[in-house]
C-alpha cells in the first residue's frame, strides 16, 4: 500500500508538471490550424507567438506561463480501488512537490497570513477537489490548473426563467465580448446552464475539458455550441485583442435541469493554455497517461 502510495504522488507531480509544461495536442493542433487559415497579419503573429511559446516549454519542460494557476483534482475513483481516504493527503503533498520541482508559482494566498509558497491553502480548502465514484477499480487523476487571468473574466447570471435559451446565449455572448482581450483569447469557452449557482459553474469548468470539436451528445445543444462559436468569433477581438481573428478555439456546453424560479448560467473561461492533464492508475500500480 505505501509503495501504491509513492505511485499516486509521484504521477500526481508529474500530471502537474505536464499541466502546465505541456498544451493538450488537441489545443496544439487547433492553434497550428488557426494560425494558418488566420489572414490578418497581426492576427497570425500572435498565434504565431503562443505555438512557439508552447512548443518551446514542452522542450524544455517550463511553465508556458508564468501563471501556473490554482490547483485543481478532478478524480473518479474506482469502487474497488485499494486507497481511498488518504488520495487527499497524497495529492496536497504531491501539490508541494511540484511547487517545488517544476516549478510551480506559488498562487495561494491567505487573507490574514499571505503566502505560504507551496500552492496549498492553509486552511485546507486548496487543491480543491472534486470526486466522482464510478465502477471499477481504477483511479482516474485529471489535474488541472486554473490561470487568474481568464478566471478574472468568468461570469455567473441568474437569470429569469422566461428568458429561456435564447436569453443564456444572449449572455454566454456578452460575457465574450466584455472578456474582450482581459483573459487573453483565443479562449476556450465552457458554459453551465441550469442547476443552481454552484451546479452551473462546475458544469461549466468540466466543459473546458472537452477534446476542441467535440459537441455535445444532444445534437440541439451540439447546435447551440456552433451558433455560439460562429457568434463568438464576429466580435472581432481576436488573439490577445489585436481586433481581428478568432476570438474562440471552441466552445462547450453542459446543460442541467433547473429550478422553476431560476436559470443558472456559468461562463468560465480558459486562456490559450489550457492547462489539465490525466492518468489512469490500475490497482497494481500500473500508470496510463491520457492523451486528449
Amino acid at each position: 500500500m505505501v509503495e501504491l502510495e509513492k505511485i499516486i504522488e509521484d504521477t500526481a507531480v508529474e500530471l502537474l508538471r505536464r499541466s502546465v509544461t505541456t498544451l493538450p495536442s488537441d489545443v496544439y493542433s487547433a492553434l497550428n490550424k488557426l494560425k494558418e487559415k488566420t489572414i490578418d497579419e497581426k492576427a497570425k503573429l500572435q498565434i504565431d507567438n503562443i505555438v512557439t511559446d508552447a512548443t518551446l516549454a514542452k522542450e524544455k519542460s517550463l511553465p508556458m506561463c508564468q501563471d501556473t494557476g490554482i490547483v485543481s483534482f478532478i478524480l473518479q475513483v474506482g469502487d474497488e480501488f485499494p486507497l481511498k481516504s488518504k488520495l487527499k493527503e497524497i495529492l496536497i503533498s504531491a501539490t508541494k512537490r511540484a511547487t517545488k520541482e517544476v516549478p510551480l508559482r506559488p498562487n495561494t494566498v491567505d487573507f490574514f497570513e499571505g503566502n505560504p509558497g507551496d500552492n496549498v491553502d492553509i486552511r485546507g480548502k486548496l487543491p480543491f477537489f472534486y470526486i466522482d465514484l464510478v465502477p471499477g477499480d481504477q483511479l482516474k487523476i485529471t489535474v488541472m490548473n486554473k490561470g487568474g487571468g481568464s478566471s478574472n473574466v468568468a461570469k455567473l447570471g441568474m437569470l429569469k426563467p422566461g428568458v429561456g435559451l435564447k436569453g443564456a446565449l444572449k449572455f454566454v455572448l456578452d460575457a465574450i465580448a466584455e472578456a474582450g482581450p482581459y483573459g487573453c483569447p483565443p479562449y476556450r469557452v465552457g458554459v453551465g446552464i441550469g442547476g443552481g449557482e454552484d451546479i452551473a459553474m462546475i458544469l461549466a469548468k468540466k466543459a473546458l475539458l472537452r477534446p476542441v470539436g467535440k459537441r455535445n451528445e444532444d445534437p440541439r445543444v451540439a447546435k447551440l455550441e456552433e451558433a455560439l462559436i460562429e457568434a463568438a468569433n464576429e466580435l472581432k477581438i481576436g488573439p490577445m485583442g489585436v481586433g481581428a481573428g478568432d476570438t474562440v478555439i471552441d466552445v462547450n456546453i453542459n446543460l442541467a435541469s433547473r429550478h422553476p424560479a431560476s436559470l443558472p448560467v456559468g461562463v468560465v473561461f480558459s486562456c490559450w493554455a489550457l492547462r489539465h492533464a490525466s492518468a489512469i492508475i490500475k490497482p497494481d500500480g500500473n500508470v496510463e497517461y491520457k492523451e486528449y
